[in-house]
């Protein structure tokens, strides 16, 4: 064969190869966007920006978030899910993602988005009322009981996870308490304090440091085990509810269509970010546990609280005015 032709073969089959690549062989190519369909500031907030400057730094790209706040967080959630599938948009979700579907009319569905990665759980601690008679969960439950329709519970917004988590302690102990929405955490602690309201499942961030001067009680975590910091607040299991888990947590999802490559790439970047003991710290401060999840153990999560929301939502009879 002459080197001509032969030269000529192999220059058509690198050829062949190249046009079988995707076309996002590169990515990333240019900075990508991440839309945080919450306030700045918020714990929501602080976790996406502690990732994604890692992951900035991995990619070689800038990651820039976005925040896009709104109905529950449906406003951003719903512009990423009408955005270009390209790698290039992405959006975290709260738990509030699994309720929302229960509650309001929306403009999209799980369908539109694919998982990609649980980045951090959200642990919530029982706060009460320093003058409500009662030092361990089994003996507010007897005081609810021995007094109907006195307890009340806050959350930062009808329908938040916060919301949910309450509905359900009434539910499985037998307790009928008054739902008091509020617009933000602030104005919460404020009434806990006064003893206007008597008790928020709250992350342990802000009110920890007023049960330390016995202003609040803290009676248990929502979690599977024991806050390391706070290691004689019992879990809702320990405490006399067996089963009790309802943690929040921030999820990242991307547009239904993203390649799956840059989807896993994403995935597995974000799972190396979350052992990096300068995050874990970070996120630990803030009162989250940073987790790094692959996107199918992500989709099983959502299934299995959406689920659990849905059936809370229909026994609690909730419904948004």
């Amino acid at each position: 064969m002459k080197k001509t032709a032969f030269f000529a073969m192999a220059l058509g089959s690198l050829l062949a190869i190249a046009a079988s690549l995707p076309a996002h062989a590169a990515w990333p190519e240019k900075s990508i966007e991440v839309v945080v369909p919450y306030t700045p500031g918020g714990a929501t907030d602080t976790v996406t920006r502690v990732i994604m400057k890692k992951l900035s730094e991995r990619l070689g790209q800038p990651v820039v978030v976005a925040n896009k706040p709104g109905a529950n967080a449906t406003i951003g959630t719903a512009a990423v899910a009408r955005a270009k599938p390209d790698g290039y948009t992405f959006v975290t979700v709260l738990a509030a993602h699994t309720i929302n579907p229960h509650l309001y009319k929306l403009s999209y569905s799980f369908d539109d988005f694919e998982p990609v990665s649980h980045m951090a759980d959200l642990p919530l601690f029982l706060f009460i009322n320093k003058d409500i008679p009662a030092n361990t969960l089994a003996e507010l439950i007897a005081y609810g009981k021995k007094h109907p329709d006195t307890l009340t519970y806050a959350s930062s917004g009808a329908g938040s996870s916060a919301h949910m988590t309450g509905a359900n302690f009434g539910l499985q102990a037998g307790l009928t308490m008054t739902h008091i929405p509020y617009k933000g955490s602030a104005p919460i602690l404020t009434d806990l304090l006064s003893g206007q309201v008597s008790m928020v499942f709250d992350p342990i961030l802000v009110p920890m440091q007023y049960v330390k001067q016995g202003k609040l009680k803290a009676l248990a975590i929502t979690s599977t085990k024991r806050w390391d910091d706070e290691p004689n607040v019992p879990t809702m299991d320990e405490a006399g509810l067996p089963g009790f888990f309802m943690n929040s947590w921030a999820s990242l999802l991307a547009p239904a269509g993203t390649p799956k490559d840059i989807v896993d790439r994403v995935s597995k970047e974000i799972a190396e970010i979350a052992k990096d003991p300068e995050v874990k710290k970070t996120f630990h401060d803030a009162g989250f546990v940073a987790i790094g999840s692959t996107p199918d153990e992500l989709d099983q999560l959502i299934k299995k609280d959406t689920a659990m929301y849905g059936d809370i939502v229909k026994k609690a009879n909730i419904k948004l005015n």
